[in-house]
């Protein structure tokens, strides 16, 4: 059993983000959360959101360009990309689910939306990206 695991956002993977906010606005209620964040690790802009009350975000993902890794992915399907779980332990996070059987595809590296703090991609057994993000000293994202 994995421990320490938090839902914090459902990533999906949009053409553009200003259009998805109103879509997401308008229909659902969502809120916006953060201003728009560039990552060139990523290759990928993004922006969070979230419901009145509720704690797990919403992350809208679009490609920063037609070099973007995520411009196949894109192209392939959009909609919901990755969960993303906040942890404390980056490695013994990683080293659990590597054991419980999910891939590593990417280390960690720092990332732009999170204070530079680490985040880490692994793949599970129902092919579901699954981003794990390192949270700061007091709890935080």
């Amino acid at each position: 059993m994995l421990r320490g695991f938090q839902t914090h956002h459902i990533g999906v993977l949009v053409e553009e983000i200003p259009s998805a906010i109103e879509r997401y606005e308008g229909s659902l209620g969502y809120m916006l959360r953060t201003g728009l964040f560039h990552d060139p690790l990523q290759t990928a802009f993004v922006q969070f959101l979230a419901l009145p009350g509720d704690s797990t975000l919403l992350e809208l993902i679009a490609p920063d360009g037609p070099q973007s890794r995520l411009t196949n992915a894109l192209k392939r399907r959009g909609g919901i990309h990755h969960i993303c779980y906040s942890i404390s332990d980056l490695p013994a996070a990683i080293s659990a689910m590597q054991q419980c059987g999910h891939l590593l595809i990417h280390p960690p590296q720092p990332a732009v939306a999170f204070n530079g703090r680490s985040i880490a991609w692994l793949l599970n057994h129902d092919h579901l990206l699954i981003e794990l993000a390192e949270r700061g000293s007091s709890g935080e994202l």
